[in-house]
C-alpha cells in the first residue's frame, strides 16, 4: 500500500470557467498521451497511484491543499475524454454526490454503446464493494461523498474515492486498482491518503483476519443472541466500555435497529466477510455489531490500525503557490495537442521529444537529491 501526507481540507471548489475550460483540455491531452505511451492500462495505474493523481491536479491548475482537487480532476477528465473514450480504450464512471449513483448504469451503458465484452456484473460489483468497503469495513470517521470508477474494455479497473469528515473538516482519498487485488476484505486498497486516525475500526486489515472469521461463524447464530450480548454491552457501565477502546460516540450499536439485517444473513449463511459485506443493507452498524461481539464473547480482537499509510506546472486556481498564467497554460496544451496529432499521423520526434525531456528532468531531480544528501 501507497501513504499518503497529508489530509484535504474542504475548500477551494468554486473553479472558474476559463480554468475549467483549459483544464478539460489538459487533462484528456495527458490521458492521451499515457494511452498512446503506454496503452489504456497505464491509466487505470496512473490513476490509482496517489502521487501522480495529485501531481496531476497541480499540473492542471487545482491547488494541492484543497479537496475539491479530486472532483473537480475527475469531472474535467470524464467530460474531456466525452465521446472518445471508446478511441482510447478507457471509460470514466461516477463522479461527486448523486452523480456517483449512476455508476452501475454508466458502466452498463457503455458496454450496450461501444460493444464491450461483457463484464458488466463483475464492474458492477467492484464498484459496490469499494464504496461498501470504505464506508462500512472501514470505520475511520469520513463519509464517502465522491466516488469515480475508471476501467478498461478488458474488464480492468481503478477507482478513486473521497470522503469528508464532518467534524474537523478534513477530507480524505482512497485509490484502488485491479491488478493484483486479490480479495476485497484484506489490504485491498492500492492507497489511502490523509493523517492517521486514532480507533479506526479497519476490518480489512491482515490483523483482523481472525475478527472476520469469528464474524462469519456469528451469522450464523440466531439474531436473538446476538442482539442479546449488544443489549449487555449497551447496559454496562460508561468506564467498563473505555477498556474496550471504542470511539466516543455511540460505540455499542442499538441492538434493535440491526436485527433485521442479522436476520437477513442468518437466512443467507454468508461463506465468508466478503460476502457479509456483500449483502443489502450490511453497513456500519452491523459490521461494528459483529466485530464487537466478537471481541467480547470469543476474544478475537478487530484491528483499530488506521489504513492511511506533490509539482507546481501552472499555478493554483486560488493563487498557490502564484496565479495560474492562462499564456503559459494555453501554450502547454498547444504542445501536447500538436505532438499528440503529429503521433498519430506517423510523426513522433514532438512526443519523443518530449519523452527524453521527461527523463532528463528525472536525472536532475536524482542529482539535486544526492546533493541535498550530501
Amino acid at each position: 500500500m501507497r501513504t499518503g501526507i497529508a489530509n484535504l481540507p474542504l475548500h477551494g471548489h468554486h473553479c472558474p470557467r476559463w480554468l475549467f475550460d483549459r483544464m478539460v483540455r489538459l487533462s484528456a491531452a495527458i490521458v492521451e498521451a499515457v494511452v498512446e505511451e503506454f496503452g489504456p492500462r497505464e491509466v487505470l495505474r496512473r490513476m490509482a497511484d496517489p502521487f501522480w493523481f495529485q501531481a496531476m491536479g497541480c499540473v492542471v491548475g487545482f491547488d494541492w491543499h484543497s479537496s475539491g482537487l479530486t472532483t473537480v480532476l475527475c469531472g474535467a477528465l470524464k467530460q474531456g475524454t466525452k465521446g472518445r473514450q471508446r478511441e482510447l480504450g478507457v471509460f470514466f464512471a461516477g463522479g461527486k454526490a448523486m452523480t456517483s449513483r449512476k455508476t452501475p448504469l454508466e458502466i452498463e451503458t457503455y458496454t450496450e454503446r461501444y460493444g464491450l465484452p461483457d463484464h458488466v456484473a463483475a464492474l458492477q460489483y467492484a464498484s459496490r464493494m469499494c464504496a461498501k468497503v470504505d464506508s462500512a469495513a472501514v470505520q475511520d470517521g469520513y463519509q464517502i461523498y465522491h466516488h469515480f470508477f475508471i476501467f478498461t474494455g478488458d474488464g480492468n479497473w481503478a477507482v478513486v474515492q473521497q470522503g469528508m469528515n464532518g467534524e474537523n473538516g478534513w477530507a480524505r482519498r482512497y485509490h484502488w486498482l485491479s491488478d493484483n487485488l486479490h480479495n476485497y476484505v484484506e489490504e485491498p486498497h492500492a492507497a489511502v491518503c490523509g493523517a492517521r486516525g486514532p480507533q479506526v475500526l479497519n476490518m480489512v486489515a491482515r490483523e483482523s483476519s481472525g475478527a472476520r472469521d469469528v464474524s462469519v461463524y456469528l451469522t450464523g447464530e440466531r439474531p436473538e443472541k446476538i442482539t442479546g450480548h449488544l443489549k449487555k454491552l449497551a447496559a454496562l457501565p460508561r468506564e467498563k466500555l473505555a477498556t474496550l477502546h471504542l470511539p466516543a460516540g455511540h460505540p455499542v450499536p442499538q441492538a434493535g435497529r440491526i436485527e433485521k439485517t442479522l436476520r437477513r444473513l442468518y437466512d443467507l449463511a454468508p461463506g465468508d466477510y466478503e460476502q457479509i459485506l456483500a449483502t443489502g443493507g450490511v453497513g456500519p452498524a452491523t459490521v461494528r455489531a459483529l466485530a464487537l461481539v466478537g471481541e467480547v464473547v470469543y476474544g478475537v480482537q478487530a484491528s483499530y490500525k488506521d489504513p492511511v499509510r506533490y509539482s507546481f506546472a501552472h499555478g493554483g486556481k486560488d493563487g498557490h503557490p502564484y496565479p495560474v498564467d492562462r499564456k503559459n497554460y494555453d501554450h502547454s496544451i498547444t504542445v501536447l495537442e500538436t505532438a499528440l496529432r503529429r503521433a498519430r499521423a506517423g510523426d513522433r520526434e514532438k512526443m519523443d521529444a518530449l519523452c527524453r525531456l521527461a527523463s532528463l528532468q528525472k536525472g536532475h531531480r536524482h542529482i539535486a537529491e544526492v546533493y541535498e544528501h550530501r
